[in-house]
């Protein structure tokens, strides 16, 4: 990054009295990360971001944003340049549009219930096969992490793969509108944060705000069996593509599936991606499309798509200290996708036991009990037993026991995770496959951190 404080005044509508030929080279708002010739941006938080001014200063910040009025004792402050503006977060935004405009790169957006940032890594993979690439880090998809990543994006980037995540209406809306992508994808239209939005409805309704900043010539990806997406994609622009396993624009067709890998082909061509499930082949036909449509071969594909790294914890193979294999998909879960993980698993051959370990999905409104006990749906014979974490799996463990299932069925409530932990150790043997899936807040990572390290 290279701007100067003028530049940066002019793009935020902010004022400035000093130092207006001065060049900044980055842009925190932790002032613990500011290094020399960044900009400083006090967000307010448990605290207020302006206390934290004369760390930033020490750290080497050249300038900062600063909520109007003018701050009182930093007038003579003569080493570093004082914007003054409405909103540093705000702010922050405006200069992350107008970075954005100023090095050129399209902007690739993808959202979707479940399997966002795996598109994401996929698609930035397959682009970086041809064009200088970035994308989101981590899960900085929201209305301070999108700006973030975009103003940390090398002047050189071409391409700039941006994950957008919402939990209410009119969030995506205006993340489309601060970074005005030329290529759109939605990954599904699950159930997570129904609470929030009343239905599957209003959870694609606000998935398709992802348009709301989408150039008319550019390109909308949505599932083909997504029939809540097609009478809100009828009257656009853009050119509309649609994937799947079936009756889509562009389909695949499974060849194999493993632990490591799944190989499959797409329009005659053969692409293997280093993770398992049918539910990241279409994940993978996004990244595929994507790359079509700016111009990649076949080959370029097939290497970006084999070699993708993958943010952690998402469908991420561990081995437990004994041996035995972990599936870990810990980071969020919905009735959707902890189906999609619990199929796939069923599908896949183990060596000993097969365990799986699910978490409280929240976030689900008045029928949530009812979607956990839907999950009893995705177990066989395959799995020998199961443990539960969490008040609303009381509902699984019930519906399993009606069904006078074989399985071995523990349950834990949410202040029980020693025990939990325990009875997981002393069940898993080197050989045995155990999966975890369950909600961020639920805490399943420490589990999954135990399993690694246990005695």
């Amino acid at each position: 990054m290279h701007l100067t404080i003028k530049e940066v005044v002019q793009a935020v509508e902010g004022t400035c009295g000093n130092a207006q030929d001065a060049v900044i080279s980055g842009v925190e708002f932790d002032s613990r990360k500011i290094t020399k010739g960044d900009l400083f941006v006090p967000l307010s938080g448990a605290r207020d971001g302006h206390e934290f001014i004369q760390q930033a200063i020490e750290n080497g910040a050249v300038a900062t944003f600063w909520a109007r009025p003018y701050p009182a004792g930093l007038e003579t402050v003569s080493d570093i340049a004082v914007i003054n503006v409405n909103d540093p977060l705000e702010a922050m935004q405006k200069l992350a549009s107008y970075y954005l405009s100023k090095v050129g790169a399209d902007v690739i957006a993808i959202t979707g219930s479940n399997g966002k940032t795996t598109t994401k890594d996929m698609t930035e993979a397959v682009l970086a096969q041809k064009f200088v690439t970035y994308k989101t880090q981590g899960n900085y998809n929201n209305n301070i992490g999108l700006p973030y990543t975009v103003l940390h994006m090398k002047d050189n980037t071409e391409k700039i793969i941006l994950e957008m995540g919402m939990d209410h209406a009119d969030e995506i809306s205006e993340l489309s509108l601060m970074a005005k992508p030329v290529v759109a994808a939605i990954t599904m239209i699950g159930e997570a944060h129904i609470e929030n939005l009343g239905s599957r409805l209003g959870i694609a309704k606000a998935k398709m705000e992802i348009t709301e900043g989408l150039s008319d010539e550019g390109l909308l990806v949505i599932p083909a069996h997504e029939e809540l997406l097609n009478p809100l994609v009828t009257h656009l622009p853009q050119t509309i593509q649609t994937f799947g396993l079936n009756s889509a624009d562009v389909t695949a067709q499974i060849i194999s599936e493993e632990k490591m890998r799944t190989t499959f082909t797409v329009e005659g061509h053969s692409f293997t991606i280093p993770v398992p499930g049918s539910y990241n082949v279409t994940n993978a036909l996004i990244a595929y499309q994507i790359g079509r449509w700016f111009g990649l071969s076949i080959e370029e594909i097939q290497q970006g798509l084999a070699h993708f790294q993958l943010t952690q914890n998402r469908t991420q193979w561990l081995k437990a200290a004994n041996g035995a294999d972990i599936l870990s998909d810990v980071y969020n879960a919905n009735p959707t996708a902890m189906g999609l993980v619990l199929d796939t698993v069923r599908n896949l051959k183990a060596e000993g036991q097969k365990m799986a370990v699910l978490a409280d999905m929240l976030e689900l409104g008045p029928d949530s009990k009812a979607m956990h006990a839907q999950m009893a749906d995705h177990f066989d014979a395959s799995f020998s037993k199961v443990f539960l974490y969490g008040e609303e799996m009381q509902a699984l463990k019930t519906r399993l026991d009606s069904q006078n299932s074989p399985i071995d069925v523990q349950l834990f409530s949410k202040n029980e995770k020693p025990a939990l932990i325990k009875a997981i150790i002393q069940a898993l043997q080197p050989t045995d496959l155990v999966v975890l899936k369950g909600s961020n807040g639920m805490g399943l990572a420490e589990v999954v951190k135990e399993l690694e390290n246990m005695k």
